[in-house]
């Protein structure tokens, strides 16, 4: 294996060490023997520099035009074009989810540079008349300042372009800090940005962990706004801290989302759906398939067929075009997912397939498990209620549409869901009635593209959405504006009353 590359901070243009000296190694979850990059273990000095050189640039970006600053994220998503396999490797070898997939996250991300650059020549506001007689009045977005960014591994460029190119066409500049597991893919992304043009200091990276570098991101007093993707813990960790300074906050934490299969289903479409549902990305989507709501009548068919299929799922590096399933993130992230497994036999759930570790052979070196599939999972059990973040579904037994519904509803996260009919009736009725940020008809509930609003409700987030014109609000305030030509003093619903 070669040499691994050490990667610097980028604060105000240049590439610099930590204060602290000190680095960190990411490696390969496929293969840990493999170190894949060298990285900062930074600190609050480090947070505070790159803050300062943040808003060192605010003032000049804030008042390049919106076009001009939308011309260069378009340059960048022509160079992403261009280095989009080299960046997709990078990307399974820091993470481990296979080279198709790897594409299709660098593919977002292209699609988000292409979308938000468009935005540069809109960014709307509003006119409205006045009732007052010569007086004009209009709102306006304005930005905020700097942004303070904390991205996660599982998709790690997608999600990080959602963030960053928002704060960026709006006029702000920005801080960001990613996942210490995957951190590759930001500066392949960054790197892009750079070399199309933007100027010194109006991005910048951080790299470390996150009671080193990530709280005092967040506590910083001239960061204006604080997107977290991640836990629901450090969320609400998150909003307590940045309270303090008043600082702006879009959270988007976990899912337990539910596919809802009625009796008149296409099992076939279903199980196609569910594996890529549920086992994409080795289950480490906040979108994930893993609670299986059917009707009874075909629950049981349903789980044969599924077992069929994930049983032919082939796993092991991603890096292999063959392969369908990498491993988890980290040995954190393993034993949390074997131990709920564990946590699923010990409350009476049927193992359909899978529910084994794989240590032998080419798995010895990574964090593999076997996809796995519950049956005869009660609602109430935590095997549907917590989120694992791993290759687990559990199947749960319904009598009814409504049944199907209330057991969807009964989580405490309300990001993704999806229900499998031919009734238009019932279809509609999931759509009005599923309290989630996102529903799917004959379709998983992994899917989501970078033009519609990205969120959910309850404790998946607060009220925030990413992708789509929506994800403007997070970064920008709005201003009214009221231009009076009358020549003399108008006091609007004083002389306005009859």
């Amino acid at each position: 294996m070669s040499e691994p590359q050490t990667y610097k901070n980028l604060i105000g243009g240049e590439w610099v060490a930590s204060v602290t000296g000190q680095t960190f190694e990411s490696t390969n979850p496929a293969d840990t023997r493999e170190v894949v990059g060298v990285f900062q273990q930074s600190n609050a000095e480090d947070i505070d520099a790159a803050v300062q050189a943040a808003k060192s640039a605010y003032e000049s970006w804030r008042l390049t035009p919106a076009p001009k600053r939308g011309e260069i994220l378009f340059k960048a998503a022509e160079l992403l074009r261009q280095r989009k396999e080299q960046a997709a490797r990078d990307m399974t070898r820091e993470m481990g989810k296979v080279i198709t997939e790897a594409r299709g996250d660098v593919q977002e991300a292209i699609d988000m540079l292409y979308f938000i650059a468009g935005e540069g020549r809109r960014l709307y506001g509003q006119t409205t008349p006045s009732e007052m007689p010569n007086k004009f009045q209009m709102s306006v977005r304005v930005p905020l300042g700097v942004c303070g960014l904390i991205t996660p591994w599982n998709f790690p460029m997608a999600i990080p372009s959602w963030k960053i190119l928002p704060a960026l066409i709006l006029g702000n500049t920005v801080v960001i800090k990613p996942a210490e597991d995957a951190p590759i893919s930001t500066y392949n992304f960054v790197q892009c940005l750079v070399d199309a043009g933007l100027p010194p200091g109006v991005i910048n990276i951080v790299t470390g962990y996150g009671p080193e570098a990530g709280e005092p991101l967040v506590r910083h007093p001239d960061v204006k706004v604080v997107s977290f993707t991640g836990s629901t813990a450090v969320g609400q960790h998150i909003t307590k801290v940045a309270a303090e300074t008043m600082k702006h906050v879009s959270l988007e934490m976990g899912g337990k989302n539910g596919i809802i299969v009625m009796d008149d289903a296409d099992l076939d479409l279903v199980v196609e759906g569910v594996v890529w549902g549920a086992f994409g990305t080795t289950g480490q989507r906040c979108t994930a398939s893993s609670r299986l709501i059917a009707h009874r009548s075909v629950a049981d068919e349903l789980g044969r067929k599924l077992a069929a299929k994930a049983e032919s799922i082939t796993i092991g590096s991603g890096l292999d075009e063959g392969v369908t399933m990498g491993p988890s993130i980290n040995a954190d992230q393993y034993k949390i997912v074997c131990d709920y497994v564990e946590v699923g036999k010990q409350e009476g759930a049927t193992v359909v397939t899978g529910g084994e570790r794989l240590t032998d052979g080419n798995y010895q070196y990574g964090f593999f498990h076997q996809p796995t599939i519950f049956g005869d999972v009660k609602a109430s059990m935590r095997i549907a209620q917590e989120e694992i973040f791993g290759p687990v579904t559990a199947i749960i037994p319904v009598d009814s549409l409504d049944e199907a519904i209330e057991v969807a509803n009964g989580v405490k996260y309300g990001l993704s869901s999806s229900i499998y009919t031919q009734d238009v009736n019932q279809a509609f009725r999931a759509m009005r009635d599923l309290d989630t940020g996102i529903v799917y008809v004959n379709a998983p509930t992994i899917g989501a593209e970078i033009h519609l609003p990205f969120g959910g409700t309850k404790a998946t987030g607060n009220g925030h959405r990413e992708g789509g014109t929506q994800a403007l609000d997070v970064f920008c305030e709005w201003k009214s504006i009221y231009v009076d030509f009358s020549g003399g003093l108008q006091r609007a619903q004083i002389d306005n009353a009859e």
